[in-house]
């Protein structure tokens, strides 16, 4: 997808002065760089201090040992699955290819690399994948448990293939600061994972080309980091990048400035991206995924150098790990909302580790679980490895005595139920920061599930880049489980990460409590999406008859609607007139449910269409998979009062 002036002028639009100004150093740098590459100083024998205590390998669980090395085995045998591509190549990678277009990304000055055309470049996300070398953290993960030196002679070979191939400035892989700095974070843990094998300090500290590269890397995130309304999750990805890399390799005259600016930034941008309540202020949960661990990654490596992290840090960290120990369902699975990438921060574990789990063990090693928090018993490798760096030094705040359900700033609300019922309600801003590049236009979405199982599901995110209209639907209104007026969306799109008008949202009532006592959770909230016509809608979720009702009404103008309720891919549906059976399988078990639909309306059920798409689920990012979609078509709005249209969802048993 290459950008057009329209999209420029749009995306100038969303800027302040001061990032304008910004962007444009930026690009008399990038002119500047292009004839002058200056030389590394010469720092070669400089000592890695920042090794593991020798406890932390020992205290990692044999399942979650035997889950890693299962991976490592994998991955030395040359096989990877990146977004739904199959590699067979890892043995020997390319590291300009994709293996999904088959294309590869053009040499050259790095700021001249087209990267946004997957006609020239390929899928640019299949290629920077390869390149976090988190994969060769595995590896070296598998090393440090085992000892057995075959995984680092790989990680060896990989990053001097990689080095060779990738000079400084030149190439795909030095263009964004998201890559750089998470491929500075997998380094520092590759050598830490390393220390105990005799090539360690050859491959590192010895070696004046990798020497070369950590002082390039660094000094390119110290020149371009990401600014003003792109400041989100990837301006946090190139601070802690750095700020590790200039604590476990700081060698340079330019590392202690480099790491009191790069603390800096991550101190303000963790706040700023973070609402008070705990929740990541992008709104989508995969981010505040990655950035809790990168946060607790950067932690982790000022705790090993001595360097001292502001309070702020600390405080906005242990807020987002309550915050996701609070929404999540009884299966620890957090609600599936914005943009999702499969993006994450540091990778030891093997590939059938729950991310989730995994986070929530490593936040009770470091700040303490509370009495509410969900049980967690799966195992990582990650979770002693940090624990055994970071300082144990609680923030004094004063944290939830309960549950929470309702996050007022950040507009979530979560409804639960018997039987393992979990809805939740998006009554939430639009995105962060002015082009809410990673939202979805999903306000007043709903999101259901029973025991863990999608029942009414949010479809996900599925692609970025070379496929518009697939990105399109799955950011669309008609994609999520709301209501659609007027055959636009609440928000209006200006590119495939850009929003140029955000419907406002607000919540009218909300009693989250109710059905946990017995009786009735309630939720109703409005938004002004679509500008003549306000969309309300109310929920409600009974405990006693194991039901969800849902009333929407459109006040104000006239036009046609859509009412979308998107199935989980597990469910089959049986849809007969405006009533539909639900039925699914879980562990071993028959389940069911009737969802009764607006007899206003006139229902259709959709699964697996492509033109143009509609009835797909996506499992993760670069995977789809046919699942059930039942739309209702009819009017709403005009003079006089709004009778609404009521949905019933009821389980059975």
């Amino acid at each position: 997808m290459t950008m057009s002036a329209g999209w420029y002028l749009r995306r100038l639009s969303r800027m302040g002065p001061r990032e304008v100004g910004g962007r444009v150093g930026d690009a008399v740098r990038r002119r500047r760089w292009r004839s002058a590459l200056p030389a590394c100083p010469s720092v070669i024998g400089a000592p890695f201090t920042a090794v593991l205590p020798a406890r932390a390998v020992a205290a990692v669980p044999p399942d979650a040992a035997k889950r890693l090395i299962a991976d490592a085995d994998r991955l030395m045998a040359g096989h990877a699955r990146h977004f739904g591509v199959d590699r067979e190549d890892l043995a020997d990678p390319d590291w300009s290819y994709d293996p999904k277009t088959g294309r590869r990304a053009p040499s050259g000055y790095a700021f001249d690399v087209p990267y946004r055309d997957e006609d020239a470049a390929g899928d640019v996300k299949q290629i920077w994948e390869l390149s976090r070398h988190q994969y060769l953290t595995v590896l070296a993960a598998a090393y440090a448990v085992t000892g057995d030196e075959r995984y680092a002679e790989r990680v060896a070979a990989h990053l001097r293939s990689w080095w060779a191939a990738n000079p400084p400035l030149s190439g795909v892989h030095w263009i964004s600061g998201i890559e750089l700095g998470i491929r500075l974070l997998s380094w520092v843990w590759i050598r830490r994972l390393l220390d105990g094998w005799p090539g360690a300090a050859g491959l590192f500290e010895g070696n004046p080309v990798a020497v070369s590269q950590i002082w390039h890397h660094q000094r390119w995130l110290a020149a371009f980091p990401s600014r003003g309304s792109s400041a989100n999750n990837h301006v946090i990805a190139e601070a802690a990048g750095q700020f590790a890399a200039a604590c476990a390799f700081g060698w340079f005259p330019d590392s202690a400035r480099w790491r009191a600016g790069a603390l800096r930034s991550l101190e303000r941008h963790l706040r700023g991206n973070t609402f008070p309540s705990g929740l990541n202020r992008e709104l989508a949960t995969e981010y505040h995924g990655l950035v809790l661990e990168l946060g607790l990654a950067a932690v982790a490596e000022a705790d090993a150098a001595g360097v001292p992290v502001p309070g702020s840090v600390r405080t906005v960290l242990l807020r987002m790990t309550d915050a996701l120990a609070a929404v999540v369902d009884d299966r620890l699975r957090p609600p599936r909302q914005g943009d999702a990438d499969d993006g994450h921060g540091l990778v030891v574990d093997g590939a059938d580790t729950d991310r989730w789990a995994s986070l929530l063990a490593t936040g009770d090693a470091v700040f303490g679980r509370l009495a509410w928090w969900p049980a967690v018993t799966g195992t990582d490798v990650r979770t002693p490895l940090l624990a055994a760096l970071v300082r144990p030094a609680a923030p004094a705040v004063t944290r939830p005595a309960s549950r929470p359900a309702h996050f007022a700033d950040a507009g979530l609300t979560v409804l639960r139920g018997p039987a393992g019922i979990w809805c939740r309600c998006d009554g939430g801003p639009h995105g962060f920061l002015s082009i809410a590049a990673h939202a979805h236009a999903d306000a007043l979405s709903v999101e259901v599930r029973h025991d863990g199982v999608d029942v009414l599901a949010d479809p996900g995110t599925y692609c970025y880049h070379g496929q518009p209209e697939w990105r399109q639907y799955f950011r669309s209104t008609l994609g999520h489980n709301t209501l659609q007026w007027g055959g636009g969306d609440q928000s209006v799109s200006g590119g495939p990460f850009l929003w140029t008008r955000h419907a406002r949202t607000r919540v009218l009532a909300v009693d989250p409590a109710g059905a946990s006592e017995g009786g009735t959770a309630r939720w109703c909230a409005e938004h002004d999406g679509y500008r003549r016509s306000v969309h309300r809608r109310r929920v409600e979720l009974t405990a006693a008859t194991r039901e969800l009702r849902v009333v929407d009404e459109v006040r104000g103008a006239g036009g046609p609607v859509r009412l979308a309720f998107h199935l989980g891919p597990a469910i089959s549906a049986e849809l007969v007139g405006n009533r539909a059976v639900l039925t699914w399988t879980r562990d071993g078990e028959d389940r069911s449910a009737v969802l009764d639909l607006p007899g206003q309306l006139s229902w259709r059920a959709h699964r697996g269409e492509s033109d143009p798409p509609l009835g797909w689920y996506s499992p993760g990012f670069g995977r789809k998979e046919p699942a059930t979609t039942l739309v209702g078509t009819g009017q709403a709005g005009g003079p006089g009062p709004s009778e609404g249209f009521t949905t019933v969802l009821r389980f059975h048993g």
